[in-house]
């Protein structure tokens, strides 16, 4: 199946203590239907310190189910449900991601 929110897409969260904010996806992980935000979600961890980096508590940001997130519309930065269609002829025919609320075609 085709991923609709993937690595480097703007999305919206839709609930939460972040709802309504905006950020930019660091990583998905599909097999837990989550993703991780920059900026959402922020956690504290402790962290030991090794020869590379010291220890304390640093923040860093928390998974989210893809559920709570939304893609945000190339137009108007709304969020938006993602749909498909194939764009081209013969060989030369792919797969592409629309925004639902405006048709725009997603980069990506």
């Amino acid at each position: 199946m085709a991923a609709k929110i993937k690595k480097g897409d703007t999305v919206v969260v839709l609930t939460g203590r972040d709802k309504g904010r905006t950020g930019e996806v660091i990583a998905v992980q599909p097999a837990d239907n989550r993703a991780l935000v920059r900026g959402i979600h922020m956690v504290k961890r402790h962290q030991r310190q090794t020869a590379q980096q010291e220890g304390g508590i640093i923040s860093k940001e928390g998974p989210i189910h893809l559920s709570n997130l939304a893609l945000a519309d190339p137009k108007d930065n709304k969020p938006t449900r993602v749909g498909f269609k194939f764009v081209g002829e013969g060989d030369a025919r792919r797969k592409v991601r629309i925004a639902k609320r405006s048709g725009v075609e997603i980069d990506g």
